[in-house]
């Protein structure tokens, strides 16, 4: 069985900066540090993270990463702005040694490839994580409709 744990960036700032260079806000490091613990909390630890190299991609990964002590982080600059093509192709090449990895994207990317994968229509806020089980035993048989959504929670029930 391979478990994806699709995360959509924390809240970002909007500075006199590009896109790719936006940092994490105050509470989007907030949120992204409840969830790290709420994935603690629920007992779901990924093996590897897969992470857009964008600047606020890259911080929500490493809080996720240090609070769940996971060693093994990448970067991959294709998962910026990427389609659920591009998207679907990055998953079906994902390290056939690790059966449970979170990738850390972007909107609408996160959420159209939930939708893909389980069929679930969600809009994944910031900092929203959605995990999704197939019933395969190689990444590269995920293709839509093959994943359930088990588990999904936001900071946004939070106080």
């Amino acid at each position: 069985m391979k478990k994806l744990l699709l995360i959509r960036h924390a809240k970002a700032g909007s500075h006199d900066m590009t896109d790719f260079e936006r940092p994490l806000t105050d509470s989007g490091i907030r949120d992204a540090e409840l969830m790290a613990r709420q994935l603690q909390k629920a007992g779901l630890i990924p093996q590897y993270v897969l992470t857009s190299a964008a600047l606020r991609t890259q911080a929500t990964a490493n809080i996720i990463a240090q609070t769940l002590n996971i060693t093994h982080q990448t970067a991959d600059k294709s998962i910026y702005e990427a389609g659920m093509r591009t998207l679907l192709q990055i998953i079906n090449d994902l390290p056939a040694e690790y059966n449970f990895i979170a990738l850390v994207g972007h909107n609408p990317g996160i959420s159209n490839i939930l939708y893909e994968l389980s069929g679930e229509v969600r809009d994944i806020p910031p900092a929203g994580m959605a995990l999704i089980e197939f019933d395969i035993d190689e990444w590269e048989l995920v293709y839509s409709g093959t994943g359930k959504l088990s588990w999904y929670d936001s900071p946004e029930g939070y106080p």
